[in-house]
């Protein structure tokens, strides 16, 4: 799995958590760049992801997240774990 191949998918599942078709994720987008990015839409992110990439993560790890490229590096930590 490539970075280029997660920042694709991470792309879709945003735009189809937050109904916008204009989100382009970098390494640096956090939660105070998205509007609607609360609590709640941080779970269904979660959520979406671990079923998109068929991967678990615990609540410590997301908690440590400071944004969409520490997430991208988790992503890809996990998969070379497999």
């Amino acid at each position: 799995m490539t970075r280029e191949y997660v920042y694709q998918q991470m792309n879709r599942i945003f735009r189809n958590v937050f109904d916008d078709e204009s989100i382009e994720l970098h390494d640096e987008t956090n939660a105070e760049d998205i509007e609607d990015w609360d609590s709640l839409e941080q779970i269904n992110l979660i959520v979406a992801i671990e079923n998109e990439f068929e991967m678990m993560f615990d609540m410590v790890e997301v908690a440590e997240l400071a944004n969409v490229g520490e997430m991208v590096d988790l992503i890809l930590k996990k998969d070379s774990n497999e």
